[in-house]
């Protein structure tokens, strides 16, 4: 019966066969052979001696080559030293399938040529680690949320209108209609909020940017929850404990995976308790003492973000961004024309914006102006003023971006890591 990796220590001192690839190996003299073997769960040093091993087993180390499927028996001991402090003793081996030429090799590869084999990078220490704290990340957020009587309500990927336009969205072909790829599953959200009082969306979405920064993909994933009678205080509340919960669940649970990323989880681990807040002119304050350039009125790009973060320790939200460059949906505050009840979440160390929400507007005579405004069409939007014709009620939520959100808590410096076979401007392959 085959044994994982994970579960060694539960078996110390019994036989044991283990299944899975060589990820590296040396004979250090002709009595003595290592073998680190990877099954998924972890990495193990399975050692054999000569005289207490098959002789088979010591001869078949020379046909052995580097991401070969092998089968392992051994029994487990203590040893710390060893990756996941437990070695084996080996005592069989049996070559299953021969790796031939393997081309990720432990010398430097360009980013291009990595990027081209990343079914096969997939494979290495780094970035399986980063790929298993993205495990951990979605779990705690479906955890979070069905932990706090949200209802899950899958958005569609194909939609007949857009958010905010459709400048960029891909456009496909529905029989004989028109339909794009999903921006967001937020309006869908708003007439879920209207059902289940609390409801949230979590899948991929696409954006057709032509972007090549760190901090872009055309494929993402993020989850979008909806509150019914929610408010912008109310709806910040949320993100700030919904964010603390992520980080701090991620840091415990996988911080073996964290370590081999190198990252130092110090300052993820003051994130609890109060999130600072700004204004709108608050953050431009700021922001024109490093960056005078920046004309009042306009929307933040990475590196005013990052001037605005630099100055807490802890995520910041910036509130009440001018009404003329959000979507026709955000609610006005009409104490503070011009301005509207939105907020974005920005992360530490220069991650920029992680969270963007903010309250809806829920006057259907307010609405179908600004789907004049924004020069929309009005036929397409039917059914979301509906949500408003029948018992129209407040309501907030917000979106957050998994991609980032992995990409901050790992320390890593571009969103390509992030996901498994990354989507970006230029690249479909694999």
């Amino acid at each position: 019966m085959r044994t994982y990796i994970s579960d060694l220590k539960k078996h110390i001192g019994e036989e044991v066969t283990l299944k899975g690839w060589v990820y590296n190996y040396r004979a250090s003299s002709k009595k003595i052979k290592f073998l680190i073997l990877r099954d998924g769960s972890g990495l193990c040093q399975c050692v054999y001696f000569k005289g207490e091993c098959d002789e088979s087993a010591i001869d078949l180390f020379s046909e052995i080559t580097q991401e070969s499927c092998v089968q392992v028996t051994g029994v487990p001991r203590i040893e710390e030293r060893s990756p996941g402090g437990v070695e084996l003793g080996a005592v069989k081996l049996e070559l299953l399938s021969k790796s031939v030429d393997y081309p990720i090799t432990p010398k430097e590869h360009g980013t291009d040529f990595l990027m081209n084999h990343r079914h096969l990078w997939l494979r290495s220490k780094k970035q399986h680690a980063a790929l298993r704290v993205r495990a951990e990340i979605i779990s705690a957020i479906r955890d979070f949320f069905d932990g706090d009587g949200f209802t899950l309500v899958d958005a569609p990927i194909f939609t007949p209108s857009s958010c905010e336009g459709t400048s960029n969205l891909f456009e496909t072909q529905y029989f004989d209609d028109k339909a794009y790829l999903s921006q967001s599953g937020q309006l869908y959200m708003e007439a879920a909020a209207a059902a289940f009082g609390k409801a949230y969306c979590f899948g991929p979405t696409f954006r057709a940017e032509k972007s090549k920064t760190r901090r872009h993909l055309i494929e993402f994933w993020m989850v979008e929850p909806e509150v019914a009678f929610n408010d912008l205080y109310d709806n910040m509340d949320l993100a700030e404990k919904f964010v603390e919960y992520i980080i701090q669940r991620t840091i415990k649970n996988k911080a073996d995976e964290l370590e081999i990323l190198g990252r130092d989880v110090s300052g993820l681990q003051k994130i609890k308790g109060d999130f600072p807040r700004l204004h709108y002119r608050d953050a431009v304050d700021i922001i024109k003492k490093e960056n005078p350039d920046f004309i009042d009125g306009d929307d933040f790009g990475a590196p005013d973000e990052t001037i605005i973060s630099s100055k807490f320790e802890k995520p910041v939200f910036v509130h009440h961004f001018p009404s003329a460059i959000k979507a026709f949906y955000m609610k006005e505050d009409t104490e503070d024309k011009g301005y509207s009840f939105s907020c974005d979440m920005l992360g530490t160390e220069g991650y920029g914006e992680i969270i963007g929400g903010g309250q809806r507007e829920e006057s259907i005579e307010v609405l179908e102006q600004k789907i004049k405004e924004h020069e929309l069409d009005m036929k397409d939007f039917q059914w979301y003023l509906d949500v408003r014709r029948y018992g129209s009620f407040p309501h907030s939520g917000f979106g957050l971006g998994v991609e980032r959100t992995v990409a901050w808590i790992c320390g890593l410096p571009h969103i390509r890591e992030t996901i498994p076979f990354p989507r970006m401007y230029g690249r479909l392959h694999p």
